[in-house]
Formats: C-alpha cells, structure tokens, sequence
C-alpha cells in the first residue's frame, strides 16, 4: 500500500476533499437560499428571474455533481484502506455510508427527473398567452417545485448531519 506516512498523508487528504465538497454542497445551497433568490426575485421580474436561477440551480447541480464524486471516491478510500487493516482510523461509519448514500440519491433523483419536467413545466407556464391557462401551468409548476424544493431542503439536512458526523468522528480519532 505504501508506507505509513503515505498513508497518513493520503488520509488527509480525503479528509480535506469530503470536508471541502460538504463545503460547496452546504454552502452553496445557503448562499443561494438566503441571497441569490431573494435578489434575483426582488431585482427582476417572474419569468426572468425564473430564468436566471433555473441558471443558478443548473450550475449548483453540477458542483453538487462534482461534490459527490470526491465524496465517494474518499470514502471507497477510505473503506479499502481501513479493510485492508492499514489504518483504522480512515474507516467509514455506517451512518456515513447511509447519509452519503441518501444525499446522492435523492440529489440524482431529482437532477435525472423532477429538475428537467420542472424546468419545462417552467417554460410552458411562460409561454402561455391565456390567463386561465397560464394559471393552470403555474399550478402544475409549482406542484413539482414544491417538492423539488423539499428535496433540496432535505438535502440540506442531510448535509449538514453528515458534516456532523465526520467532524465528530475526526475529533474521536484525534483524541484517541
């Protein structure tokens, strides 16, 4: 495997990604909940600011992509490492493997399906011309951004559970 100071180096390293892609998918979701929506809504109109954050959103979902990239790649790791008996410490719990599991499921089922039928119930909703069906639109649109919304929200929780979890488990590990 190489030698133990590779190994510890290695370790750190993963521990720096995991820590560093919660950091973009925590982050990044309060920063756009808490000041881009709210500017881009207060600054423009409906259907441009609707635009403008289904931007937003497109570009969060692929750092989130990324994120969860580092994430499994650290924790396969992780795991081969601490099942090889080279280091105990580099394990993975099994609350992690659940939430990180979670996380990406729920990320990729709503990237892989509810984002793209709600970006285009979105669209259809702008393009309609008549009142009673424009109002239509909206309704079936915001029925699935509702729970888009949710599910982001949820994603959240879930991030910040298993920040939690990892910077407790680090500290054990410190202090043993």
């Amino acid at each position: 495997m190489g030698t133990p100071r590779r190994t510890r180096r290695l370790l750190l390293v993963c521990h720096t990604v995991e820590l560093a892609a919660l950091s973009i998918w925590i982050g990044g979701l309060v920063v756009i909940i808490g000041s881009v929506i709210p500017a881009v809504f207060n600054s423009f109109g409906m259907e441009t600011g609707g635009r403008f954050l289904t931007r937003v959103f497109e570009g969060y979902n692929r750092l989130v992509t990324l994120a969860s990239v580092g994430l499994v790649s650290s924790a396969l790791w992780r795991f081969w490492v601490s099942a090889r008996g080279d280091r105990m410490d580099a394990s993975v719990s099994r609350s992690e493997w659940v939430l990180l599991t979670v996380m990406i499921g729920v990320a990729a089922f709503m990237m892989l399906v509810l984002w793209p039928k709600s970006v285009t119930l979105q669209e259809q909703a702008f393009a309609i011309q008549g009142e009673a069906a424009r109002k239509a639109a909206y309704e079936a649109f915001f029925r699935t951004h509702t729970v888009v919304r949710g599910l982001y929200l949820l994603n959240l929780g879930l991030g910040i559970a298993l920040l939690v979890v990892k910077v407790r488990s680090l500290l054990v590990t410190r202090e043993s």
